[in-house]
């Protein structure tokens, strides 16, 4: 699948619920290069599901993985090396800050704990990256509006995944409407599943 840099932009763009109030028309004019130099800012679970597609992307290449836990970032490592071979030029960091000071990299996935992605995202936009953030954007209203304005500020392309409202069909969509509407009737438990800890 050949992706240019407009069409992922547009595509990672298609399901930001903040990305009217984000975007400005001047960050679409970029003019598209051949390839889009992709960091990644932690790699959890979600992450790596990401990295593990962006690795199979003709029109990107991941040169930069930024991740605190050890085994976590030579794990990713490890799949860059099995994509690209032993020469694969994806530089390795413990502190993203490292990764957002070279100047190469055009875009970073965030997925850290949620308490760091508002500063992350925000230094991101501050070094001129376009970002692909997890949900949720940030823990509080304050961080949130803090992370837009520095978006808009840098003139960036900003993204908060939100696979469950974009995905698997509506199914998460419908499912919630018939809730709220009282379709499935009164609802007296609910079970949710999450992820290992945050590091």
């Amino acid at each position: 699948m050949n992706v240019t840099r407009r069409q992922f932009l547009s595509s990672a763009l298609y399901s930001a619920t903040i990305a009217p109030n984000v975007i400005t028309s001047s960050a679409w004019a970029a003019k598209p290069s051949g390839k889009i130099n992709l960091g990644f800012i932690g790699v959890g679970i979600m992450s790596r599901g990401h990295l593990n597609f962006f690795l199979g992307q003709e029109d990107c290449r991941v040169v930069g993985v930024a991740e605190v836990a050890k085994v976590r970032r030579d794990h990713s490592m490890d799949m860059v090396q099995g994509r690209y071979g032993s020469n694969h030029g994806c530089k390795a960091y413990d502190d993203f800050r490292e990764l957002l000071a070279d100047k190469s990299i055009d875009a970073v996935v965030i997925g850290t704990p949620d308490h760091w992605h508002a500063m992350s995202a925000i230094m991101a936009a501050d070094a001129k990256k376009d970002v692909y953030c997890e949900k949720p954007l940030t823990v509080t209203v304050r961080a949130a509006l803090e992370t837009v304005k520095a978006a808009r500020r840098n003139n960036i392309v900003f993204q908060v995944g939100s696979q469950q409202r974009t995905e698997f069909g509506g199914h998460f969509r419908r499912a919630v409407e018939c809730v709220r509407n009282g379709r499935i009737g009164k609802v007296n438990k609910v079970k949710i599943g999450v992820g290992a800890p945050a590091v």
